[in-house]
């Protein structure tokens, strides 16, 4: 892996950094010296992470919902005090109900939900990094965390997996459009992880099957390391190019 692009003094944004991937992910950089914004809805959860993760590295928490754009407009604030921006991690997300409802009878508000955290906010938030993501010359990069439910179907991920599809489709013609050598935009598939949010969703799963937050952070971490510019759908287990 080719950690030069983890440098002291580059920034990133990961969003639902206050446990599971994110907190994983924001481990990992400030490890490496990347200075890191994170948020969480759940106050007191930030600040327990925050101060988890201060003596490895600078990190700075603001508490909020990436749904709500004034919150979303003191990630980018945050960041301009630092600078710069060279990484942004769309990772925060909800499963919108639990338990998982069948397509039938999914209510719009659920569903309205499900795409104002999952697609909404994420595309507000690329919109408002990017001045600041290509200001430096790059490369910069964008990761949108994606699922298995974007392209496949299981019975009760229907909403969850229509909004994930979204955003992978979004991040491929956002690359597109831009075309843009200094800008790298990854979907990344973390795979199963024994998570919060995966207990909520499957409660009845066995935890020795799922990945280690952890694990999938790593991996992150080799895809971000390694990517080259345009769009990279990257899997647990493999990354395809497009």
């Amino acid at each position: 892996m080719n950690d030069i692009w983890f440098e002291p003094g580059h920034v990133a944004i990961v969003t639902g950094g206050s446990k599971g991937l994110g907190k994983a992910l924001a481990r990992e950089l400030v490890r490496r010296g990347v200075t890191t914004i994170v948020d969480g809805r759940d106050a007191a959860v930030l600040e327990s992470a925050r101060t988890e993760l201060e003596p490895l590295g600078q990190i700075v928490a603001i508490a909020g919902d990436v749904a709500d754009k004034e919150h979303v407009h003191a990630l980018i604030a945050a960041a301009k005090r630092l600078g710069r921006l060279d990484l942004l991690v769309n990772n925060a997300s909800t499963l919108g109900e639990t338990p998982l409802p069948r397509v039938d009878e999914l209510a719009k508000p659920v569903f309205e939900r499900l795409f104002d955290v999952n697609v909404f906010a994420p595309i507000h938030l690329m919109q408002h990094a990017l001045p600041l993501l290509l200001r430096h010359g790059g490369p910069a990069t964008i990761v949108n965390v994606t699922s298995d439910a974007a392209a496949n179907a299981y019975a009760g991920w229907g909403g969850y997996g229509a909004s994930k599809a979204a955003l992978e489709h979004i991040s491929r013609v956002l690359a597109e459009e831009l075309a843009d050598p200094r800008l790298r935009v990854l979907a990344f598939d973390p795979g199963d992880m024994n998570t919060e949010m995966h207990r909520a969703a499957i409660p009845d799963a066995d935890p020795e099957s799922l990945r280690d937050p952890a694990d999938s952070a790593a991996a992150m971490i080799a895809a971000i390391a390694g990517a080259s510019s345009g769009f990279s759908r990257i899997g647990p287990e493999i990354a395809v190019r497009a």
